[in-house]
């Protein structure tokens, strides 16, 4: 299923993927039904052809440009305050979002695929609905709700450190690639560090079209665009918090180089999805409250995006005051068509969960992996935002301590670091990028 090396795979799910960016392929379906069942590799690659030249619909409203200059044109970009953050706080507010990622994450992990129906069932016969901790192991499991197999590691109980997980080798990854490339590094440099240093079993879906790509020679951005339906889901947002780490206050230069970092293999609202959660974390550092922060990050995001639409939809939805029940159902309707690892729908649960959270890390982490989906990735996406925003002394040690300080990766150099040692690090890369701008100190 959505194997990059399976003509028929990719196949169906460009099907999937023209359809839902606005092409005329209707006519085509039928044809690619069967082909998928019983047809050759040469009627396969003639019908993957046709479906990659296909027009746009007439009817379609959105503008959704993959080029940095079309990008940018579309784009808002408000002023921000001025950075005021001394040492010890930007140092708490780097450590809460790598906490608060990790934390996130590992509570999503043993749920990632699972409905929120499915989720609610095993939540209320452990009696732990809604979440207050770390997800507990059944023993039996109930029918029909045994967790994923990670779950000797990311339960309650059994956590002795962040599981290995794309959510944060990502991060980590971002971290090396400015460390040896410096601020000024493109997708040429990104995907270099990828071979190097992250094995290609360890990718999924868009990420391991453009590894696959890269070893048959091509460059960006045909590295994202070339059989890979998958270019719009959600493996490039779950790389854009790095970006933000490093830029606190500035989303511009986090948005910049999430373009950079997203452009290997991923285009349109799969791009956007990177820039967005890197300019919605760089916020963080100086916006008053969460809601600020998510209407900062819109300016960065084409207003004319299915992206910056969906965020506007939840932020609606929160106005008028609906519950989070009736939120849900509403996110539901509007994006539950979408895979469930999709950066739209995803976003809209990321962002349901920062608003409806009430300014509670408990509330806000166990929302998003309640709403269900790429459970793993909303719930680091939000403990990120949510440690960046109001630092480590927010998050309640039940969710720190188990981590011990230690993080287990699938990079190449960097397995069973320190947490600590990698917050340090990222401090002394932001630090770095001050000294680089026009007036930059290096200072706090």
């Amino acid at each position: 299923m959505h194997d990059v090396l399976d003509l028929g795979d990719i196949l169906s799910d460009e099907l999937a993927q023209r359809r839902e960016s606005g092409f005329d392929v209707a006519d085509l379906e039928a044809e690619v039904r069967a082909a998928i069942e019983n047809g050759s590799s040469e009627r396969r690659r003639k019908l993957l052809e046709e479906l990659e030249g296909r027009p746009l619909r007439a009817d379609w409203s959105y503008d959704e440009p993959s080029d940095w200059e079309a990008i940018q044109a579309t784009l808002r970009r408000p002023d921000m305050p001025a950075v005021n953050l001394d040492e010890a706080g930007l140092r708490d507010r780097l450590a809460g979002a790598w906490l608060g990622r990790c934390a996130g994450c590992n509570l999503g992990k043993p749920v990632e695929g699972w409905s929120r129906e499915r989720i609610r069932r095993y939540l209320d016969v452990a009696g732990e609905y809604p979440i207050d901790d770390y997800l507990p192991r059944l023993d039996p499991f109930p029918d029909g709700l045994e967790l994923n197999w990670c779950w000797p590691e990311t339960t309650r109980g059994n956590i002795r450190f962040m599981a290995r997980d794309d959510d944060t080798d990502y991060t980590i990854l971002g971290l090396h690639v400015l460390e040896e490339h410096g601020f000024g590094f493109g997708p040429e440099q990104v995907g270099q560090e990828w071979q190097h240093h992250l094995p290609f079993a360890q990718t999924y879906t868009a990420e391991r079209a453009a590894y696959r790509n890269m070893i048959h020679g091509l460059q960006p951005p045909e590295t994202a665009t070339v059989h890979n339906p998958y270019r719009e889901w959600i493996g490039a947002q779950i790389r854009g918090d790095m970006w933000g780490y490093v830029s606190p206050g500035d989303p511009a230069a986090a948005s910049q180089l999430a373009f950079h970092d997203a452009s290997l293999s991923h285009t349109q609202n799969g791009i956007y999805g990177e820039m967005w959660a890197s300019a919605l974390i760089a916020s963080c550092f100086v916006a008053s409250d969460l809601r600020t922060a998510i209407e900062t990050s819109l300016g960065f995001v084409p207003d004319r995006s299915r992206l910056a639409e969906a965020v506007r939809h939840v932020i609606g939805l929160f106005e008028d005051r609906r519950s989070w029940d009736d939120a849900r159902d509403e996110i539901e309707a509007g994006y539950g068509h979408y895979s469930f690892v999709h950066t739209i729908n995803n976003s809209a649960i990321v962002t349901a969960a920062l608003l409806w959270g009430a300014e509670d890390f408990t509330r806000t982490i166990g929302l998003a992996v309640e709403g269900g989906w790429d459970t793993d990735c909303t719930g680091a996406t939000t403990g990120s935002i949510f440690g960046a925003m109001f630092g480590a002394g927010a998050l309640p040690s039940r969710w720190v301590e188990p981590l011990n300080d230690r993080i287990s990766s699938a990079i190449a150099g960097f397995d069973n670091s320190r947490i600590s040692d990698l917050v340090e690090r990222t401090e002394a890369l932001v630090y770095r990028h001050r000294a680089m701008k026009p007036g930059g100190t290096g200072g706090g």
